[in-house]
């Protein structure tokens, strides 16, 4: 005899088929999908699936992600279930969980698409910019940035820097993720590759070679920054401002001042000039103002500890080496000569492909071979030009 069917027996064989995860309840932790019923300040009330309403209020209803913001009934939405069954029969769900990770993996997609996002600046320490993407929270580098905002400060004082980064507090800036990381709450962003993308277009009109005019808008230990083109910004390097030896760029260059350069090099956003390069190079005919065994007149420049740097004129400058200054040992360099005393010199050696001219003190100046040259050569610092 076949045994009865009982409506117990009819329900457990319906959640046995395929479809029978639509019957089970959500269980906790598990991210649901349901529609909003009402929603107000307070609380929102989602139907899952029709089989049972959640609930999501309190510090649940903190937004990572601003979907979660302007809702309204009819709205699908994502919520963690934190508790199957609260005091009210209903699933305790939460927003904050959700919204924490979909913000996350909306940063991971913009990283992947490599897409421009904006970020608002919060706060700024010396190591870059605090800033915000909708509600996650990152970090801006210095180095990031791009060359309209990257503090350029004479002396590279850190205080004047802190105070130039913390003046842009508040303001968006265009920027692209370079590295997201949710588990360890890790985003960083960077203006300047966000920078590069809109400026392809115009650096694909220039190259190397080409003549630009521009604007000094910065000056620094090692350089000019000039401004050109299009909010183009390239760097003229102190070995390339001019053909004689330069200390100080402020001494040939000023803030504002419009000046001529060539492109000498463009490594990505990166543009390289060279102001001396479109000056006439005074090495090409210094054997025409000098000779090999010459007494010329200098005034030392500098006094390092391999010896003197020495300007014969406004374009030539040469070094006598510490063993071409005296016929007896040296202790004490400064001994023999200081900066701005004027003194007559040997020429001793003119190098114009290397734009280098050796001097010598000694009272038997004389040429030197070859050899003799690299022997007396000075360990690391390059002779001046």
């Amino acid at each position: 005899m076949t045994k009865p069917i009982t409506p117990t027996d009819a329900m457990q064989k319906l959640l046995d088929t395929e479809d029978s995860s639509i019957y089970k309840l959500p269980e906790e932790n598990q991210l649901v999908t349901g529609t909003v019923i009402a929603a107000s300040k307070r609380e929102v009330l989602v139907d899952i699936g029709g089989i049972t309403t959640g609930i999501i209020r309190g510090k649940e209803m903190y937004f990572e992600d601003d979907e979660f913001s302007t809702l309204k009934p009819g709205d699908e939405v994502e919520a963690t279930v934190i508790d199957v069954e609260n005091d009210m029969g209903m699933l305790e769900l939460s927003f904050r969980f959700a919204g924490h990770q979909k913000a996350w993996d909306t940063l991971s997609k913009h990283k992947e698409a490599n897409k421009i996002i904006s970020v608002k600046i919060l706060d700024a320490n010396k190591g870059g910019l605090l800033v915000t993407a909708g509600k996650v929270n990152g970090f801006l580098p210095v180095s990031q940035l791009n060359p309209e905002h990257y503090p350029r400060v004479p002396g590279g004082d850190k205080n004047k820097i802190l105070d130039k980064l913390k003046s842009y507090i508040g303001n968006a800036f265009d920027v692209k993720v370079i590295d997201v990381d949710a588990d360890q709450d890790k985003l960083i962003v960077s203006e300047k590759a966000a920078w590069e993308e809109t400026q392809k277009d115009i650096l694909n009109k220039y190259k190397t070679g080409d003549v630009i005019t521009g604007t000094i808008t910065a000056i620094t230990d090692f350089g000019v920054f000039v401004k050109f083109g299009e909010n183009l910004e390239g760097l003229v390097h102190i070995s390339e401002l001019a053909w004689q030896r330069i200390d100080n760029p402020n001494d040939l260059f000023k803030v504002g001042e419009t000046i001529k350069a060539e492109i000498i090099n463009i490594e990505g956003s990166k543009i390289f000039l060279s102001i001396k390069k479109l000056q006439h190079d005074p090495w090409r005919d210094i054997e025409k103002k000098y000779t090999i065994g010459q007494e010329v007149e200098g005034t030392v420049l500098k006094v390092n500890p391999f010896g003197l740097f020495v300007e014969l004129d406004q374009d030539i400058h040469g070094l006598a080496h510490i063993s071409e200054l005296s016929d007896q040992p040296i202790t004490d360099i400064n001994s023999i000569a200081k900066e701005g005393d004027t003194l007559k010199f040997h020429i001793v050696s003119i190098e114009p492909a290397e734009h280098r001219l050796g001097l010598s003190l000694k009272t038997s100046g004389r040429s030197k071979t070859k050899k003799e040259k690299t022997d007396s050569a000075e360990p690391t610092e390059e002779p001046a030009q």
